[in-house]
């Protein structure tokens, strides 16, 4: 009989939730578990990123040493390796991508469906040519005989930028996942949350990458 009357008493606690418009997903900051869970996420991701970057730091002189490897030409010391217009180009592109991202997100909260595929196609799009500018300056590094393991600088460059490849590799396989349940009718206005959460891990992505293109490729 108690157990009866405290099943009836829950019920009746969700039912006054719904009625009064209370999410039940929201947590005592009002936001949703999973939103919370993506900026508890990025968080982690914040320290992980720090790390790889002051061990960058840490070892960037050493390029310095090219000369003690056989395979490395002298003459391409220091930043000279580095095609700082083609990386400025495929930067600007990441970049962009935010803003798409942006737009499928306001798009779908106005119910726009048909608009909000467009630019999430955009984003992935965006995102599969910074990966495809970052594979070819890796390529042309190594041609250069600059491979991961030439030297400890090598191996924390190739480990920092390819580590915020592989994030946007992951970005892409979300945004093209968020544009299947869209053309199968599973992506609503009810379900703007998600892109958003989605748009938070992207936006983190891109301001990693200005922190990386200062670091690496501005700062001598």
């Amino acid at each position: 009989m108690a157990d009866t009357l405290a099943v009836e008493q829950g019920v009746a606690v969700s039912a006054s939730d719904e009625e009064l418009g209370h999410d039940p997903h929201l947590t005592n900051t009002g936001v949703s578990n999973e939103k919370l869970g993506m900026w508890m996420f990025l968080a982690s991701e914040c320290l992980l990123f720090g790390g790889l970057i002051s061990t960058y730091l840490l070892y960037k002189d050493k390029l310095r040493n090219y000369a003690g490897f056989e395979n490395v030409r002298v003459s391409h010391l220091g930043h000279q390796i580095y095609d700082i217009p083609f990386t400025s180009v495929s930067s600007f592109v990441l970049l962009m991508s935010s803003l798409t991202m942006v737009l499928a997100h306001s798009a779908l909260t106005r119910n726009e469906l048909r608009r909000s595929r467009i630019w999430l196609m955009a984003t992935a799009l965006l995102g599969a040519t910074f990966i495809s500018g970052q594979v070819y300056e890796f390529t042309a590094f190594y041609r250069e005989g600059l491979g991961y393991t030439t030297n400890i600088f090598s191996s924390s460059f190739y480990t920092l930028t390819g580590f915020h490849g592989v994030h946007v590799t992951v970005g892409i396989l979300m945004l093209l996942s968020l544009f299947v349940q869209s053309m199968r009718g599973r992506l609503t206005e009810a379900h703007a949350e998600k892109v958003e959460i989605v748009g938070l891990y992207w936006h983190f992505v891109d301001v990693v990458w200005v922190v990386i293109f200062a670091v690496v490729y501005l700062i001598p």
